[in-house]
């Protein structure tokens, strides 16, 4: 099979029933993207596919042959950071580490998302999503992070976002996933 993964171009024999994420860590070494539920609902395997954030874990590599792949390790590289990366680290957004490749990888997702006009379930405005702290947790509501660094985090996506520093007084759903 073939592959285009992070811009390289892969030909790899592997078992049909082989996910996206596990032919990545156990076949191309990019651990980057973690296993964390195997079952889709942590948001720790998230990566990109033709630019669209998907849980790469509920995914048979097989079926994205065509597409172009990116991971963690195809964002950004030490002293060449992927500006969610820098805001990441910046911010403190996060604190094992262990969600945080999914984390940015769902936020660079998200934000294109909102770029292209796509609502949430909380948008109030179609014509224009305001990356309030509700927005950015409805929309990164598909990945955990068992640490709780949810505050640093929204605060870095806002401020990729160019949605500046948030407003003291805006804290809706804050304690709530981001």
């Amino acid at each position: 099979m073939h592959f285009t993964i992070n811009g390289q171009s892969h030909d790899i024999d592997v078992d049909v029933r082989t996910s996206l994420l596990d032919l990545c860590r156990e076949h191309l070494r990019l651990t980057g993207s973690k296993k964390g539920c195997d079952h889709g609902q942590c948001g720790a395997c998230t990566m990109l596919v033709d630019g669209r954030r998907i849980n790469s874990c509920l995914t048979l590599a097989v079926m994205h042959q065509d597409d172009e792949i990116t991971t963690i390790e195809g964002l950004g590289q030490p002293g060449n950071l992927h500006p969610l990366q820098d805001a990441f680290v910046r911010h403190d957004g996060f604190q094992c580490g262990y969600c945080t490749p999914g984390q940015i990888c769902s936020a660079v997702g998200m934000l294109d998302e909102v770029k292209k006009g796509w609502p949430s379930h909380v948008t109030e405005d179609l014509g224009a999503a305001e990356l309030t702290v509700e927005e950015i947790s409805e929309r990164m509501s598909g990945n955990l992070c068992r640490c709780a660094a949810y505050p640093n985090i929204v605060d870095a996506i806002r401020e990729v976002a160019g949605q500046g520093d948030r407003n003291p007084n805006e804290d809706v759903g804050r304690e709530v996933a981001a």
